[in-house]
């Protein structure tokens, strides 16, 4: 089964950006592209698709839409196969659902106005959170490019499993960039810095087994795959933030876990997802 690249489409200027990326990952897969609008209400309110579709804001349907984001879709990659969905769903639920059949789903971080741009960074958390198949959250302003630029993989004890080495290998071969693999590591609380040799030790060991996992993470990666490891003593997230500043995607694990409820993802997927400087792909891990 050819699976699609899925791409959740609001009418706002961050959910277009959202169909460029989408556009552009299909195009690299040769997959399909699946455009998906999702809401409870028919009518949008917002100025910006109005422009695109040539209507006053007031009058801009769901379908008017996705028409203008096909067409999109289409401006820099008219050889994609294109289907479109309008969904009368809740959007997070309704793209959760459609994740099950998909290979990739993208989606931005914020939403129309003030009113409803708490709303759209929950849909998009929510999404992350949930999906099925790994998500891309687009971060920073439509100035900012999303790619080239290196693929940063995020590795962990428990949460950067092979699903997401694999997916993080993928991205680089497929755009033609390095792959660079961050462990962070902290220096043991009960250590001494008034006692040299005995303050070495512990953190020596603590670097040492960062870079010993880092090893481990990449052992079947692709040798022609150009690979740069790194650590980094810190917190977690403060170091993954730090390194998709210049980056073209960070790439992390999201443990699913049978049978739980609620937002699964670990503490530092959700501080990436909220303070990156670059798209942050979640990839869901399952036990």
């Amino acid at each position: 089964m050819d699976l699609p690249v899925l791409v959740g489409v609001d009418g706002s200027e961050e959910s277009l950006r959202a169909v460029d990326r989408a556009a552009e990952e299909a195009a690299l897969r040769g997959a399909p592209l699946r455009l998906v609008h999702a809401s409870l209400w028919e009518r949008y309110e917002g100025s910006l698709i109005a422009q695109e579709v040539g209507k006053p804001a007031e009058e801009v349907m769901a379908q008017d839409i996705m028409d203008a984001a096909e067409r999109r879709a289409h401006r820099h990659h008219p050889e994609l196969r294109l289907t479109t969905s309008v969904l009368a769903d809740e959007p997070s639920f309704g793209l959760v659902n459609e994740s099950s059949t998909a290979r990739l789903v993208v989606v931005g971080c914020r939403g129309r106005n003030a009113v409803t741009e708490l709303l759209l960074g929950s849909v998009s958390l929510s999404v992350a959170a949930r999906a099925h198949c790994p998500v891309i959250v687009l971060r920073g302003g439509p100035e900012r490019r999303t790619a080239p630029g290196r693929v940063v993989l995020g590795v962990a004890d428990k949460d950067a499993g092979p699903a997401a080495v694999r997916f993080a290998a993928e991205e680089a071969a497929l755009r033609g960039v390095p792959l660079e693999a961050v462990r962070a590591w902290r220096r043991p609380a009960h250590s001494t810095t008034g006692r040299p040799l005995l303050a070495g030790g512990p953190a020596q060991a603590q670097e040492q087994e960062a870079a010993e996992a880092l090893e481990e993470a990449l052992r079947d990666v692709p040798e022609g795959l150009e690979q740069h490891r790194r650590t980094a003593e810190g917190h977690a997230r403060d170091v993954l933030v730090d390194a998709s500043r210049d980056a073209g995607l960070l790439v992390v694990g999201a443990r699913r876990r049978t049978g739980r409820f609620g937002l699964q993802l670990g503490r530092v997927t959700h501080g990436v997802l909220h303070h990156a400087a670059c798209p942050v792909a979640v990839v869901p891990e399952t036990d």
